[in-house]
């Protein structure tokens, strides 16, 4: 099995290099390739079966749709085939129809969801989330300065239970399209998810998957969970 981490010298703001830190503890049989920017990546010469990719700054985000732009057509091909993607906090941008700045000017992006980003830098938008994903919820934080618009409701990744969506006025959160998976949310998203990694290792053809340190892990995710579910209550 070969799982990308894409441009980690850059991509990992959060905290969220722990996510395929904690991936590469659950997966030690993995081969994990980590391709740095200066690099071809490896998934335009070589079939991988997972690509991550973290937060960036926002001028980096544009490093980032330049270098991408020539394999776009790779990258579709690979989403509809059913490899697995990870995208966190604004890395998800990359993938959407553009990115638009303050002043209104646009940044093209790959174009291969039909989204678009708004920044607003003089505001950051911070939040705890709650989302619904098929039977498991997931927990996590917002930290952003852009947000997503457009519609996602045939494509949303899970539903915000306490939160907020892809912007102030949804309740649909990120994006999922087959095995492409793009939520917002920032930081270890995997340790703070262990039910979605153990998701993950299945789509990657893990008949039993086993968590590293899972009784340590539950039970954080057990406490952070009882913590934002006193929050909700609180405020009804």
């Amino acid at each position: 099995m070969k799982i990308e981490v894409l441009f980690p010298e850059f991509a990992n703001l959060f905290g969220d290099c722990w996510n395929h830190r904690y991936l590469k503890e659950c997966l030690p049989e993995a081969e994990f390739i980590y391709t740095s920017y200066r690099d071809e990546p490896r998934f335009v010469s070589d079939n991988v079966q997972f690509v991550y990719m973290g937060a960036m700054t926002e001028s980096q985000q544009e490093l980032v749709i330049e270098k991408l732009l020539p394999y776009r057509d790779r990258i579709q091909n690979m989403i509809d085939s059913g490899v697995v993607f990870l995208m966190t906090a604004n890395a998800g941008e990359i993938f959407c129809d553009y990115i638009e700045n303050e002043d209104g000017s646009r940044i093209d992006a790959l174009g291969i969801v039909h989204l678009y980003a708004k920044r607003d830098m003089m505001h950051r938008f911070n939040s705890v989330q709650l989302c619904g994903f098929e039977d498991m919820e997931l927990v996590g934080f917002k930290a952003e300065f852009s947000q997503l618009y457009g519609d996602n409701s045939g494509f949303n990744f899970a539903d915000v239970k306490y939160g907020i969506g892809i912007n102030k006025q949804s309740k649909l959160e990120g994006v999922r399209i087959n095995n492409f998976f793009s939520t917002s949310m920032v930081g270890p998203f995997a340790v703070m998810n262990p039910q979605f990694v153990k998701y993950l290792m299945r789509l990657l053809d893990v008949e039993n998957p086993v968590l590293a340190h899972e009784d340590v892990i539950m039970a954080a995710y057990e406490k952070r969970l009882a913590d934002i579910k006193r929050m909700m209550n609180s405020k009804k």
